[in-house]
């Protein structure tokens, strides 16, 4: 009987507490949509289990067959070096242990439903859409091609309806936060809104909070946590990875 790959959720981890709480909630929701797959999360960094110790205790169960998906929104340092690094050391240390890295999960329309989502939770309507600037602020990068996703999300969603999109980031580029809520106002935006582009509470979510404050925007949504779309994006990029390694399995015995 065929057995479907253990879904490994690869979260970076904080010290900040409510991470990993939201990091488990958003694994429990997958749990809840699939019966019956084996869901575990493992961290980067601050958080247990970690990554490789959690591979180490999958192979001594004997599993064999490992999709690994990054819970990380675009291709930065995370997913181009870290990850790769990490399952490379575990395949090393377990030759008989298969495992795959799934995508990273943007872009997806389904993370721009969940974006929607929490801004319309946040007190607004479809119908502000017209009037309303939005600030789309990821947690920030120094990789090109990460920088551009957001960029072009950013256009997509103006082309949506929204008044206005402009990107912001907290950390390595710019413009912050509170700079690109200034920069709306001073166009002459009625209304101004801030979407976390971020998954989990933690430092930098919590600067773009701070940024969306001091620069008196009118509305901040809340991170994407345990979003049902997010829940279906992580089924999504699973069933795309365990599909891959089907294939290449038939090729081999081709």
């Amino acid at each position: 009987m065929h057995q479907s790959p253990v879904l490994l959720v690869i979260a970076h981890g904080s010290r900040d507490p409510r991470h990993a709480a939201t990091v488990h909630a958003l694994t429990g929701r997958v749990r809840s949509l699939r019966p019956g797959l084996r869901v575990e999360t493992g961290f980067l960094d601050f958080n247990a289990p970690s990554v490789p110790r959690l591979l180490d205790r999958l192979a001594r169960e004997g599993v064999r067959d490992v999709v690994a998906q990054p819970l990380l929104l675009t291709r930065a340092f995370h997913a181009k070096a870290d990850i790769p690094a990490v399952l490379h050391e575990a395949s090393s240390r377990h030759p008989l242990l298969r495992i795959r890295q799934a995508d990273v999960l943007g872009p997806s329309p389904l993370l721009s439903d969940a974006l929607e989502r929490r801004l319309y939770e946040a007190g607004l309507t479809p119908a502000d859409k017209p009037s309303t600037g939005v600030v789309l602020a990821s947690a920030g990068t120094s990789d090109p091609e990460a920088i551009a996703v957001i960029a072009e999300i950013a256009r997509e969603w103006r082309c949506a309806g929204w008044c206005a999109v402009r990107p912001a980031f907290a950390s390595a580029s710019l413009p912050r936060t509170e700079d690109a809520v200034r920069e709306l106002r001073a166009e002459g935006v009625r209304r101004i809104a801030v979407a976390p582009y971020v998954i989990a509470p933690g430092f930098l979510p919590d600067r773009i909070a701070a940024g969306a404050r001091e620069a008196g925007a009118d509305v901040l949504a809340g991170v994407l946590g345990a979003a049902p779309e997010l829940a279906r994006l992580l089924l999504r990029r699973y069933d795309r990875a365990s599909a891959a390694e089907d294939r290449t399995a038939l090729a081999r015995l081709a």
